[in-house]
């Protein structure tokens, strides 16, 4: 372990220092000054205290506890990404535009963090972070902002996947019903609030027999494919 954090120090301070000396030297030939090496170089610190939290669960897989350091270093390292470009490009605007990147990045963090803890239930934050994080995306490059009266049912529904996935990789049918179920509520209520806000009962129509048609082939694809318990192979 000392050997790995002591490789992974060098090679950090080879890159910072790397980077410095080609801004010195490289930059007053095209026209940038110390300010733009200033700009990139603060920048550049919060992407190492991000990498700081990011790497070493990829250097110590076996050790599984590290996981828990993607959450809070997914959204540090999309931050340093973010003020780089805005710094780079004189952008700011990109904060108006791309700050729900923050959001998922936070739910790709706990994603990360189930799949190195293996604990399964941290994809129920995660895929309702995410869908919201999408949605916020969706609402911040296009401002529609109003959208929100009917896309709220992202919510219940990123609840519904959730758990109609861990139902399907515990092999619980309670929890796969659970899911299926609120997944389809999700779908209605989606429905219906088109239907209040723009009158449309065509669509309606159209979208409720085909989530509850979805709901249906999930479970009997989960039927079928599950395994039966070990005391019913032996019975037969």
């Amino acid at each position: 372990m000392e050997k790995r954090l002591s490789l992974l120090l060098g090679i950090g301070l080879v890159l910072c220092g790397g980077l410095a000396l080609a801004a010195n030297l490289f930059g007053p030939l095209i026209g940038w000054g110390l300010g733009w090496a200033f700009s990139l170089s603060w920048p550049m610190v919060v992407i190492g205290v991000g990498l700081a939290f990011v790497i070493p669960p990829l250097l110590w897989h076996e050790r599984r506890g590290l996981g828990g350091l993607f959450i809070p270093g997914m959204p540090i390292l999309t931050t340093g990404g973010l003020l780089l470009v805005a710094n780079t490009f004189n952008w700011w605007d990109i904060w108006g535009l791309f700050w729900p990147l923050e959001v998922l990045a936070l739910a790709t963090g706990f994603m990360l963090a189930a799949f190195w803890l293996r604990v399964v239930w941290l994809a129920i934050p995660a895929s309702i972070i995410g869908l919201t994080a999408v949605v916020l995306q969706f609402c911040a490059l296009t401002g529609w902002w109003e959208a929100w009266a009917a896309l709220w049912t992202v919510e219940p529904l990123a609840l519904g996947l959730a758990l109609l996935g861990i139902g399907i990789l515990r092999r619980s049918g309670g929890l796969s019903l659970a899911g299926a179920m609120l997944s389809g509520f999700a779908g209605f209520a989606f429905a219906g609030m088109l239907v209040i806000l723009f009158g449309s009962w065509r669509l309606f129509s159209m979208v409720g027999p085909s989530v509850l048609i979805l709901a249906g082939v999930v479970l009997l694809a989960w039927s079928l494919l599950r395994r039966p318990p070990a005391r019913d192979l032996a019975t037969q």
